[in-house]
């Protein structure tokens, strides 16, 4: 089942400031804000991995295989990601690994 409202018969692709955003009254940029007090306050690192899909829409991308996650989380885990060679994505920030075993 795609969903529960009606006609919807598809996958859709949603966008939600923070996961949870029904149940968080403030702005966003609040919570961002919050989170990255707490990020500097204890100097952690922090991953993004993406679990949804990559390459377009529903019925033209694909969906991150379970493989892939796991090899990220393992990475990240293990402390290998660490030894990558980095890419800087400067529009937020990111600094996304150039390649990482197990993951295509």
């Amino acid at each position: 089942v795609a969903g529960t409202e009606r006609g919807i018969t598809e996958p859709q692709a949603t966008f939600s400031a923070c996961f949870g955003e029904p149940f968080m009254p403030l702005h966003p940029t609040v919570y961002a804000r919050l989170l990255g007090e707490k990020i500097e306050k204890h100097e952690v690192n922090v991953y993004l991995v993406n679990t949804g899909w990559s390459g377009g829409s529903y019925g033209v991308g694909k969906r991150m295989s379970i493989k892939a996650t796991r090899a990220c989380i393992n990475a990240i885990l293990d402390g290998s990601i660490a030894k990558c060679e980095f890419e800087n994505f400067e529009v937020f920030n990111l600094a996304i690994p150039k390649a990482l075993e197990g993951v295509e």
